[in-house]
């Protein structure tokens, strides 16, 4: 009898003990927290497409050179007619359209768009005669200074007699597939009147109204003088360098604010709505997107130091999961799964890129980014790329010039409960 009395005892005091801590025995309400995101282009501006470097090439010998480029690129070069004092061999300072109005990419032999410069930098001696040539100056840079302009030897009334172009030099480019080339660079001209070596030099890939190395009728850089008169290609090849790579937009994305994450499966098929934002970057498939650029006033990609921001409200126990397109891509994105928004119970705050990934959406087949005939800005329409049936992954091999991801955007996060 006394247990069955200390017990309903018991019973009865947890009970008023709820009661007096739970008013109305109602759940507790978890309080609401305002959240900020803002995610900003992180790329750094670059004039141009790739570049790379030539070596020294003996007469009877050749050098090769692959890279990747899509329509609306160019490809500029130069080396040194070694037998001279500043003159090089290059296309027009505009370079050489790398695909024809129709988009095929060009092949075959490129020597007839091919020219003999004179940089302008150093008086003209007779060529292989001349002593502050390189096979016979006493050091770098000791010939006479011209203060001229780049023009074509064609032009230059120095009196002397230069072997005929098609005799010294051969320049032939392949289309391995999808967007690589390669050019090879043949010195032929150990069968011409002068036989030259052709110095170490610079190529580029570009686009249209660009004049990465040179300006016909301006004076050359001091990265072309170097490479004009002693094949000295350091000073041209860290600007090229400094200048060239990968820089992508990113496309209005999508978010979503709970305890699971309605944006992407990670490993599971992408829905049609992701599938649009990947490939297409359109996110009107999702219920929470942003579009906007801040301080713009319509929907619009981002660009370097651009930003998009959005705000939404939460309770501990839910998660930001969220995506936006690389939009020099096919179908990748850069996401983050399920994002803990009350780490240790307290309100997210501060730079979480480190949570980001790249991720491949699985549903049109790769191309090298910043050059796929298929990727956004390039594509005839939306959705015409050669369809993948994959799945949602992290995407660990990407093309060999897509920068890591600190280095692509930044995302950080403010809530209110830090103000």
């Amino acid at each position: 009898m006394r247990n069955s009395i200390l017990t309903t005892l018991l019973a009865s005091t947890a009970l008023f003990s709820s009661c007096d801590n739970n008013e109305n025995n109602t759940p507790e309400t978890l309080p609401v927290t305002s959240f900020t995101v803002t995610i900003e282009n992180a790329f750094t501006p670059k004039e141009f497409y790739t570049t790379g470097n030539t070596g020294l090439i003996k007469p009877g010998e050749s050098e090769s050179f692959s890279f990747n480029a899509g329509t609306g690129h160019y490809l500029n070069f130069a080396t040194m007619f070694v037998q001279s004092n500043d003159l090089f061999y290059g296309p027009d300072d505009s370079g050489i359209a790398l695909y024809d109005a129709d988009g095929n990419a060009i092949t075959g032999d490129l020597t007839s768009e091919l020219y003999l410069w004179d940089a302008g930098t150093e008086m003209n001696e007779e060529p292989g005669i001349g002593v502050n040539q390189p096979p016979r100056q006493s050091d770098a840079n000791t010939g006479i200074t011209e203060n001229g302009t780049v023009k074509l030897i064609s032009q230059v009334n120095d009196g002397f007699t230069y072997p005929a172009l098609q005799d010294v030099i051969q320049v032939e480019i392949a289309h391995n597939g999808g967007t690589q080339f390669t050019v090879t660079i043949n010195n032929i001209s150990n069968n011409a009147s002068l036989a030259t070596p052709f110095a170490p030099g610079n190529w580029v890939v570009h686009s249209a109204d660009q004049y990465p190395i040179f300006k016909r009728n301006e004076a050359s850089s001091i990265g072309l003088e170097g490479l004009a008169e002693d094949g000295a290609t350091a000073t041209l090849t860290a600007s090229l360098e400094e200048n060239s790579g990968l820089v992508s937009p990113f496309a209005p994305g999508a978010y979503n604010v709970g305890t699971e994450n309605l944006v992407f499966n990670l490993n599971g098929t992408a829905s049609s709505a992701l599938e649009a934002l990947a490939e297409d970057g359109d996110p009107s498939g999702f219920e929470n997107h942003f579009t906007t650029p801040d301080q713009g006033s319509a929907p619009a990609p981002i660009f370097p130091s651009q930003t998009y921001s959005f705000t939404f409200d939460a309770t501990d126990g839910q998660y930001l999961s969220l995506a936006t397109m690389l939009v020099q891509s096919n179908d990748w994105f850069i996401g983050g799964d399920a994002i803990n928004l009350f780490p240790n119970g307290q309100a997210l705050n501060g730079d979480i890129t480190s949570q980001l990934l790249l991720f491949d959406g699985g549903t049109e087949e790769d191309e090298y980014a910043g050059a796929g005939t298929n990727q956004a800005p390039r594509q005839s329409g939306p959705n015409t790329g050669t369809t993948e049936t994959g799945s949602v992954i992290e995407e660990t091999s990407p093309s060999s010039n897509v920068p890591n991801i600190e280095n692509m955007i930044r995302i950080s996060i403010t809530s209110n409960a830090s103000e």
